[in-house]
């Protein structure tokens, strides 16, 4: 049985070298920050299962600010259990949730949660007790470097890694005429993936109601 190859980090900075045909330091020393990019705009470009994460943590008494996990990207939902019983915490606006609860000592189950900043959230009221609560979120993806050489994008989305590299090295090339080669390869893979994505959540969809 053949197992298929998987693009690491430095099989990657090899192809985009070789598909440059570009041996120059400046260059070479260039590649990690394509790869970083590209990274960055494939993120952007598609909302995939891949990342999705669930994480359960406990609140703290009087406390109504909570840590995001590392990497966070983005909410999808969050629940608090509360004597054995799930109860959604549904998203406010920042401001909303300072006029619904403007005495942070007055404490109770917490109904709602906001963007704090980038690295935490407020719930509302302050939380009562050491709650168990439950957020499932998008996570960032580890990103690639010679100390992580695979992450979701090199396993399972290798050519837009590829193609989006290349793609981001072209203005610092000043070439031009290359950018709608890659441009075009680089948005099948993409329009590939993204259709992927949706009957993945039309199956998820599917199997919930059927079950």
């Amino acid at each position: 049985m053949t197992v298929a190859a998987v693009m690491t980090y430095d099989s990657l900075v090899s192809d985009i070298s070789s598909y440059l045909e570009r041996t120059d330091t400046a260059t070479l020393e260039k590649i990690p920050t394509f790869i970083m990019l590209a990274e960055q705009v494939i993120a952007n470009d598609i909302k995939f299962l891949g990342n999705l994460t669930v994480q359960a943590s406990n609140m703290v008494q009087g406390n109504p600010v909570i840590d995001k996990p590392a990497r966070w990207r983005k909410t999808v939902s969050m629940n608090v259990t509360v004597d054995g019983q799930r109860y959604p915490v549904l998203l406010r606006k920042y401001e909303y949730l300072r006029e619904y609860a403007p005495n942070p000592t007055a404490e109770g189950q917490p109904k709602y949660y906001a963007d704090y900043d980038y690295t935490h959230w407020l719930v509302a009221p302050t939380p009562a007790d050491d709650y168990a609560f439950e957020v499932v979120y998008y996570e960032r993806v580890q990103p690639l470097d010679s100390s992580n050489q695979t992450n979701w994008f090199t396993i399972y989305a290798p050519q837009a890694m590829l193609y989006g590299s290349l793609l981001q090295a072209m203005p610092f090339l000043k070439n031009d005429e290359r950018i709608p080669l890659w441009q075009a390869q680089y948005t099948q893979v993409i329009n590939s993936l993204k259709a992927e994505d949706i009957q993945r959540i039309a199956d998820r969809q599917a199997n919930a109601l059927d079950t």
